[in-house]
């Protein structure tokens, strides 16, 4: 898309060029925009047929704006004159990928800005839910239809009978606690960090209203294989070094269904995917001793260290 096509398109003309960007896993086209001013914007554009979800995402966006962390701000919402596009205008925040860069910081600078985004996270999830954004969902069913997909999935691993086992046995720890706002998909790959240190929250398209601890499986999916410091500070910044043993129990039940629907989840996406969701399969029965233990290897090994020097 060239800067006229947008122009065209959504009758903007405050911007002068246009740069498609080619990472994320949405089926959003993303791009960058530079003002006349030379300051950068995010574009995001989506099917028509989506214009509700945006739409109400865009005024998820809008709360979670007024919450006092760096983020990507609103700026415009529309659809595009030819009504075959919504558009979504968001600022874009200059700086690194933290996924990119964290490995190459000192422990400690790892764990602290593990600390930072744990406290970012409890602010999302402390912010009062609107009663037009709550759903009326049986989240225990969905698990489970999803757990019986990959059952009769091609893509069976090796041992999974006992982590079936586990999930099931344990289903009635899903969705116990008071439903709030989720971020969606908060870790690394969607932080980004500033040249002043400073953390920025990207990519808010799969927000959703559940149980939030279920927004932590990305912890020990993700963020622990990329920085097991940073994950530990997550977790420990979120409860304020005051972890409960029932979040582990929970988070235990949320991690196993995700390490077994994530490779059925993979399949539309090619074979390349199916084999990296089931390496972090492999992984997780590893740091969680085939679901034999509540708390991953890695948290109760770095909860012995000296961290900070």
């Amino acid at each position: 898309m060239t800067i006229y096509d947008f122009i065209n398109l959504t009758g903007l003309k405050d911007f002068i060029s246009i740069k498609m960007i080619e990472l994320g896993w949405s089926s959003d086209e993303k791009y960058r925009l530079t003002s006349k001013n030379g300051k950068h914007y995010l574009l995001r554009l989506s099917n028509i047929k989506y214009y509700d979800l945006k739409e109400k995402e865009f005024e998820v966006i809008k709360l979670f704006s007024k919450l006092g962390f760096l983020m990507s701000m609103p700026i415009a919402f529309g659809k595009t004159k030819d009504f075959l596009q919504c558009y979504m205008i968001l600022t874009y925040i200059e700086g690194n990928t933290l996924e990119d860069i964290l490995p190459s910081f000192s422990t400690a600078i790892q764990y602290n800005l593990g600390i930072k985004a744990g406290h970012i996270l409890k602010k999302i999830h402390s912010m009062d839910v609107p009663k037009s954004y709550k759903q009326d969902k049986n989240i225990k069913e969905k698990k489970l239809k999803q757990l019986h997909l990959y059952e009769n999935s091609n893509n069976r691993m090796p041992y999974d009978e006992d982590v079936i086992s586990f999930i099931k046995a344990n289903i009635h720890l899903i969705g116990r606690n008071t439903h709030s706002f989720l971020h969606g998909d908060f870790h690394p790959g969607n932080l980004i960090l500033t040249d002043d240190m400073n953390l920025g929250v990207i990519d808010f398209n799969r927000w959703d209203v559940e149980d939030p601890y279920e927004e932590f499986y990305k912890v020990t999916y993700f963020s622990a294989n990329n920085s097991p410091y940073f994950a530990k500070g997550q977790i420990d910044g979120y409860f304020d070094h005051q972890v409960p043993l029932e979040f582990w129990k929970t988070l235990a039940e949320y991690s196993a269904h995700a390490t077994l629907y994530s490779i059925k989840w993979a399949e539309p996406y090619g074979e390349k995917d199916v084999n990296n969701m089931k390496e972090y399969y492999n992984k997780m029965m590893f740091h969680y001793d085939g679901f034999k233990s509540d708390i991953p290897k890695w948290y109760v090994e770095l909860s012995r260290e000296n961290i900070l020097t």
